[in-house]
C-alpha cells in the first residue's frame, strides 16, 4: 500500500502531506477510499466499484459486509484492498455482534475495517460507559490486527459536542485505532474542516485521520487534506481524480456517502 495511506513521520505536517497527495493523480488516488455503501447497491455496481478501484489504484474499495467476498474476488491479484463497515451506520449493535461481523469479513478478505463506535454509550458519559466504548473498539481492533488488517473508528462527529469529540478520539486511540474517522455519511452531517483539524490535533502522528461524508469535489478533498486528513472516503473518487487531471468526470455509481 502507498506510504500516503498512513503518516509515518514523528510529526504530521498537513500541508506537506496535502502537497504530496495532490502532486499527481496516482498520489491522490492512493489516499481515497472508493466507497459504495448505499442499501440498494447491486452486484454489478459493486463489481464496477472494484474495477474502478483497481484502475485508479484507490486506497481501497469500501463496501457493506455482504459484498466483501465479491469485492475480494473481483480485486484478487490487483493489490487493492477491500474495505468494509462494521456496526454501520448506528454503532449500536452488540459488541459481540461487531466482533462476529469483523471475524467473518476478515475471513472473506477485508483489510480496512471501518467501525462505528457506540455513540449513545459515549454520550452516557460515566467512567463505566467510557470503558465499555473502549472495549467495544478494542474487540474489533484485536481481531483486525491479528489478521494484518487496520481499523478506522467512525466517531459520527455531527452528533457529538466538542468535548465528546475529544473524548471519543482519545478512547479510540487508546483502544488501538489506526485511524480516527469523522462520519458514516448517513447521519445529520459529514466531514468538516474544523472537525478534521480537531481530530488531527488529538491524533498527532499517532494515527491517521479519515474525512468522510459529503466530499464530492477536488476542492472538498484538498480542504480536508490541508486540514489534516490522511485518508478520504468518497463515492466521487473518480470525479475527484479526474478533476486533478483536467479530464471530464465519467459516470459513476452514487453511494450517498
Amino acid at each position: 500500500m502507498s506510504s500516503l495511506s498512513h503518516p509515518e513521520a514523528q510529526t504530521f505536517d498537513p500541508n506537506t502531506f496535502a502537497a504530496q497527495a495532490l502532486s499527481s493523480p496516482q498520489s491522490l488516488a492512493a489516499v481515497l477510499d472508493h466507497t459504495l455503501l448505499k442499501p440498494d447497491a447491486t452486484r454489478s455496481q459493486v463489481v464496477q466499484l472494484c474495477n474502478e478501484a483497481a484502475e485508479y489504484r484507490f486506497a481501497c474499495a469500501m463496501v457493506n459486509p455482504f459484498w466483501v467476498q465479491l469485492a475480494a474476488s473481483t480485486l484478487q491479484g490487483t493489490g487493492v484492498p477491500v474495505g468494509v463497515v462494521i456496526g454501520f451506520p448506528l454503532g449500536a449493535t452488540l459488541s459481540a455482534s461487531k466482533r462476529d461481523e469483523t471475524a467473518r469479513v476478515l475471513k472473506h478478505g477485508a483489510h480496512d475495517v471501518d467501525m462505528v463506535l457506540n455513540i449513545g454509550l459515549l454520550k452516557s458519559a460515566t467512567p463505566a460507559d467510557y470503558e465499555a466504548v473502549k472495549q467495544d473498539i478494542r474487540g474489533v481492533v484485536e481481531l483486525a490486527h491479528g489478521s494484518g488488517a487496520i481499523v478506522k473508528v467512525i466517531l459520527e462527529t455531527c452528533l457529538l459536542t466538542f468535548e465528546e469529540k475529544l473524548r471519543a478520539s482519545e478512547i479510540a486511540l487508546s483502544a488501538g485505532a489506526d485511524f480516527l474517522k469523522t462520519s458514516t455519511g448517513f447521519s445529520t452531517g459529514g466531514a468538516t474542516v474544523d472537525d478534521i483539524g480537531l481530530l488531527r490535533g488529538v491524533a498527532g502522528s499517532r494515527a491517521g485521520v479519515k474525512a468522510s461524508g459529503g466530499i464530492r469535489s477536488l476542492a472538498d478533498a484538498s480542504a480536508m487534506l490541508h486540514a489534516g486528513a490522511s485518508r478520504i472516503g468518497a463515492s466521487a473518487s473518480v470525479k475527484i481524480v479526474n478533476e486533478l487531471t483536467g479530464k471530464e468526470s465519467v459516470p459513476q455509481v452514487s453511494s450517498g456517502y
